[in-house]
């Protein structure tokens, strides 16, 4: 045991609850001691010597090396630890001081496979969790973040007043380093508008990107979309051009983004341009800071639109826009699962527009030469028929003759 010295070190102590501080092979190597009234400081440790440094040692670790369990949960204070160990969890430890250090993360590592956090839910452990992390991360470890439900602050005061048993069940839920920052970006962020949405998505991506294990991401992707209701489809588009970015153009993932050609509606022959221009159109009346409707409108119905979902679509924004109603919170107007994962893989997608005034009057110029050229094959079609009567033809030709010039003039 080291011996301290000076009386007066003690004399620190009074009024306080001491606890021996011991290695991983059980020698006493230093005090802590911990307030019983509002004074401060609430905890005070043995001053560091050359046996004992409190960035190099884990309060508990001599108890919970020995749990049998492959994990460890790491609290903020001594009472928390012990508080938990007399309700029969000992994978228990304490670190001494909120700020975790590598030292200590190399010993949690050593004795765990799994670390899970468990660090008071105020400002203070939110951001002790948020730098404990990082350093385990840094260090190769599976972490998990303790989630306790209810209204306790700590584990403490959450395994007093709900028993070891739920305490046990929170930590097997505890929540990947990737959930927990999307849960604090959530909480973090005011998502109401669409935009609101693609900067959370956007956000999102940055997480994930930092995810090297294709597999593991591909899990996180799924539970992310069906937490947040935001399309798998809008995650791996924005999620390849970051990745994409990053390693100069070689895909990480390969889950194909573009529309599913087995739409039953979508015949055979349309092709990859037209879905770009419709699903363009679409992003067009959707963005909030443009009015487009009136302008689409009066060249382009829902029914011209060739992919179902499409038509679906823009039948309801046509419908909305027509009562006069704003293009703000348009995810609000639809249901069905398929239309706000097709928007929001929309509201993600960048269609490199510099202009969207020129970018709808090329697009309304690209779609009425379309029905012209339909209209041309129509004709060429029944002209073909052996069947058809003189003077129909005549009627045929003409019309064939004056879509010609007016496709020319388009030109």
């Amino acid at each position: 045991m080291v011996n301290h010295g000076k009386g007066q070190f003690f004399d620190k102590f009074k009024s306080r609850l001491m606890f021996p501080i011991k290695d991983v092979q059980d020698r006493v190597i230093a005090f802590g001691g911990r307030v019983l009234d509002d004074s401060k400081p609430k905890y005070i440790n043995s001053p560091e010597n050359i046996v004992y440094s409190k960035g190099r040692q884990l309060f508990g670790l001599n108890i919970a090396k020995k749990s049998g369990s492959s994990k460890i949960i790491i609290v903020e204070g001594y009472m928390d630890a012990i508080s938990l160990y007399q309700r029969g969890i000992t994978n228990v430890v304490a670190s001494l001081g909120t700020a975790l250090t590598e030292a200590q993360g190399r010993l949690l590592r050593k004795y765990a496979s799994q670390i899970i956090i468990g660090y008071d839910s105020d400002g203070a452990g939110q951001a002790a969790t948020m730098r404990g992390m990082e350093i385990l991360q840094n260090l190769g470890c599976d972490i998990r973040i303790l989630q306790l439900d209810g209204d306790a602050k700590d584990p403490d005061e959450y395994v007093i007043k709900y028993g070891s048993g739920r305490f046990e069940r929170c930590v097997e839920n505890a929540i990947s380093l990737v959930e927990f920052k999307v849960k604090v970006l959530k909480k973090n962020m005011t998502i109401q508008t669409a935009s609101d949405k693609i900067k959370f998505l956007n956000e999102i991506v940055k997480i994930l990107a930092k995810v090297d294990n294709s597999i593991e991401r591909e899990i996180y992707i799924d539970k992310i979309s069906k937490e947040y209701g935001i399309s798998k489809e809008a995650i791996y588009a924005e999620s390849n051009k970051m990745l994409n970015a990053g390693s100069q153009g070689i895909k990480v993932l390969q889950r194909q983004v573009r529309i599913k050609r087995q739409d039953k509606n979508l015949k055979e022959d349309v092709s990859d341009g037209l879905i770009k221009r419709e699903n363009m159109i679409i992003s067009l009346l959707i963005n909030p800071e443009i009015n487009s409707y009136n302008q689409i409108s009066k060249k382009i119905s829902p029914e011209d639109f060739k992919l179902d979902v499409n038509k679906k679509i823009a039948s309801i924004l046509y419908e909305h826009f027509e009562k006069g109603n704003s293009n703000n919170n348009i995810l609000d107007l639809f249901t069905e699962e398929e239309l706000i994962g097709h928007i929001t893989s929309l509201m993600a997608d960048d269609y490199e527009i510099t202009n969207n005034e020129k970018a709808i009057e090329d697009l309304l110029k690209v779609y009425e030469k379309e029905k012209l050229q339909d209209e041309k094959n129509k004709i060429l079609r029944m002209l073909d028929d052996d069947n058809i009567d003189k003077d129909k033809k005549l009627e045929l030709e003409k019309d064939l003759n004056n879509l010609i010039i007016k496709i020319a003039k388009m030109k």
